[in-house]
């Protein structure tokens, strides 16, 4: 665990996650039977209704978070 203090690196993924030839594999047959045609992405968005300007200043805010300025 890595304190707040402390320098933080990035994490070399190639080298410093051991996965096998088999995960690589397995990964990549799960993302192509789960893999989401473009129509069917529209379709999901289009599900998804819009949610104008009105709503999103009627979302409350986490207690205690200021609203983000720009």
């Amino acid at each position: 665990m890595k304190n707040s203090r402390g320098k933080s690196r990035n994490l070399d993924l190639g080298k410093e996650l051991a996965t096998t030839p088999e995960d690589v594999r397995a990964l990549r047959q799960v993302r192509a039977e789960n893999a989401m045609s473009f129509e069917a992405y529209l379709d999901f968005l289009e599900s998804m209704g819009e949610m104008g300007i009105k709503a999103e200043r009627l979302r409350k805010l986490p207690v205690g978070v200021p609203p983000f300025e720009l």
